[in-house]
């Protein structure tokens, strides 16, 4: 099978994500990324939800605890709540969708990324994606650090939440990959156009591999925070995840924004409230 059978550099990616991982684990120590105030009864988190357990017997609880506010934001917006942001991210995105029949063409014609494409496929990129909370979950277990364990569930559940959220929008949605189009097609003309077995759900909106990516990277980044180049490192291996959709023609870049948007608001606002260290 072609997955296994990696060329060398392949192989020293992996191999230096692996070792980033875990030289990561190490430095990002939990003592500098929380300082628990001496006999102090905690406060409750700001937020509206109850603070929560981490480990592997509430992962599927977790789950389901979560779908509750991600499937009724649209509640939320009826009593008048998050407009302001919803608002935002909606333009950004519909000026997406209206640029993609004019910027996608230019990376089908492109073969400047060949090389970068190589490197950061499909395969590539879903194996960073688990390889880097799996790293901190190993790295955990051998220091006997908790707080590090428990960074690696909540990345889990995360791309858990994320990937409920992707399998019904694709199939929903049914949207055309720009490689699905022939040369010379129709760009505008996407949406509601290819249904796959409900299982594979194999449609553009949103790009999978992007949600999944700024799940773990926003549980990372939050968790960390205190390290300032934590977040950098985090956005930025989502950011160049979510690039090499777009070049490899797997998805729109109005995809792409639409899953670096749900896996932000998933991890930040649904997963993370109330497992924060305090700043």
């Amino acid at each position: 099978m072609r997955l296994f059978n990696m060329t060398r550099p392949t192989a020293s990616v992996w191999v230096g994500v692996c070792l980033m991982a875990i030289a990561f684990a190490c430095a990002a120590s939990p003592a500098d990324a929380q300082t628990a105030p001496p006999a102090q009864s905690p406060s409750p988190p700001a937020s509206i939800f109850e603070e929560r357990p981490i480990n592997w017997r509430t992962i599927v609880p977790d789950v389901l605890h979560d779908q509750r506010p991600i499937w009724t934001f649209p509640a939320q917006l009826a009593r008048g709540e998050h407009w302001e942001p919803t608002l935002g991210i909606a333009a950004i995105f519909g000026g997406l969708v209206a640029l993609d029949p004019h910027d996608s063409p230019y990376f089908r014609n492109n073969s400047s990324f060949s090389t970068f494409n190589r490197r950061v496929n499909g395969t590539n990129a879903a194996i960073g994606i688990g390889l880097v909370p799996a790293s901190f979950y190993a790295v955990g277990l051998v220091r006997k650090d908790s707080y590090t364990t428990h960074t690696s569930l909540l990345a889990g559940e995360s791309v858990v939440d994320a990937g409920i959220l992707t399998w019904v929008l694709k199939n929903a949605t049914g949207r055309l990959r720009p490689n699905a189009i022939p040369t010379g097609g129709n760009y505008s003309d996407t949406w509601f156009k290819t249904y796959h077995p409900i299982l594979r759900a194999d449609t553009s909106f949103p790009s999978a591999h992007t949600i999944a990516a700024f799940s773990v990277a926003t549980v990372f980044a939050r968790r960390y925070g205190s390290h300032r180049w934590v977040p950098w490192v985090a956005y930025g291996a989502a950011t160049l995840v979510g690039f090499s959709r777009i070049t490899l023609q797997a998805h729109f870049p109005s995809d792409v924004f639409a899953g670096a948007a749900f896996g932000y608001i998933i991890s930040r606002f649904v997963v993370m409230p109330g497992r924060e260290p305090e700043s």
